[in-house]
């Protein structure tokens, strides 16, 4: 009669697996190591304003729909306090993030549900029209900016667990701050130095799909030309790369805020979107935020001739015919 092979022990297959696991555990790791540089996701922080000490930090991801959320909100003239409102909301339901599922057949950012009227599922994944929703029921919430931030949410919401979004009122009240512009060069972001170069039409698109089509001079929101906008040879370029220049009105909407306060919302906003349209560098009244790889950037002071024409260039003053300068390449 034949001999047999034996069998391998089922402690030697378990050993075997757990070794091709890790093997592609490590594949894994080096691809991700080659196709990011050797860095890690990117991270960001806001501050608070006064140097209290507070501050939240976040992802890059979180950081692009923050700021959508925010400047949908301040585009429709809503309040700080509506803002701080839908930014906790989205952390509660989200995490900020973009979700193609939830609970029953809710989706994105707020977790809307196409069932109940919200949208079908293509208008409620689009970052910009969810948050316009969130906003449109927020305005019809009676006396909304004197409610607790919870009761707020909730009328909006109508979620089962209606005292869940108390807790992110304080990491909201952060991000509101800075996204809307009152609290001035307090958000900042490592971005991704050094990949690739940026392209100035995607910051345009991003910035006309954010704020609306009258958040760029007509020739530059069209792209029929780079000269109101920035890019090479455009009126914010200084022979530093691929430059797109954000007007800031002299005289503010009394709506929108100071043009101090709408500057640094466009200048936060840039640097919230630095990792996902390669943005090299933001400049605003006398500060300049860069990518680094040690950690989100602070924004430091330049010299006026680097700045942005905001009227001065001591930090945070924004008056004048000012302009918030985005670079994508170096």
């Amino acid at each position: 009669m034949p001999k047999t092979a034996d069998r391998p022990s089922r402690g030697r297959l378990l050993r075997r697996g757990a070794a091709v696991a890790l093997l592609l555990a490590l594949a894994g790791y080096l691809v991700g190591q080659y196709l990011t540089g050797g860095r890690t996701a990117p991270r960001c922080r806001v501050v608070q304003a006064d140097g209290g000490g507070a501050s939240y930090e976040f992802t890059a991801e979180q950081a692009v729909n923050a700021a959508t959320i925010s400047a949908v909100g301040t585009s429709r003239k809503m309040p700080e306090r509506a803002v701080t409102i839908a930014l906790a909301t989205a952390l509660q339901e989200s995490g900020l993030r973009n979700l193609g599922h939830g609970d029953r057949d809710s989706l994105g950012l707020f977790q809307q549900r196409p069932s109940q009227g919200w949208g079908d599922r293509g208008q409620i994944m689009d970052p910009v029209y969810s948050s316009q929703q969130f906003y449109k029921h927020l305005a019809e919430v009676p006396g909304y900016s004197r409610l607790p931030l919870t009761v707020a949410a909730q009328r909006v919401q109508r979620s089962g667990y209606p005292q869940a979004y108390a807790k992110h009122e304080p990491d909201a009240t952060l991000l509101a701050a800075a996204l809307t512009g009152r609290a001035a060069a307090g958000l900042s972001c490592e971005g991704r130095p050094g990949i690739e170069p940026g392209d100035p039409e995607r910051v345009r698109t991003a910035l006309v799909r954010d704020f609306g089509r009258g958040i760029l001079p007509e020739s530059s929101a069209t792209g029929s030309g780079k000269s109101a906008g920035g890019g090479k040879g455009g009126s914010g370029d200084k022979g530093d790369g691929d430059t797109v220049t954000v007007p800031v009105p002299a005289s503010g909407d009394p709506a929108a805020g100071t043009p101090r306060r709408r500057g640094w919302a466009l200048a936060h906003w840039a640097v919230a979107n630095s990792s996902a349209l390669r943005i090299e560098k933001v400049t605003y009244a006398g500060r300049e935020w860069r990518a680094s790889d040690d950690g989100p950037g602070p924004w430091r002071e330049v010299s006026p001739d680097k700045g942005s024409g905001a009227g001065g260039s001591s930090p945070g003053e924004g008056g004048g015919a000012g302009e918030v300068r985005i670079g994508v390449g170096e």
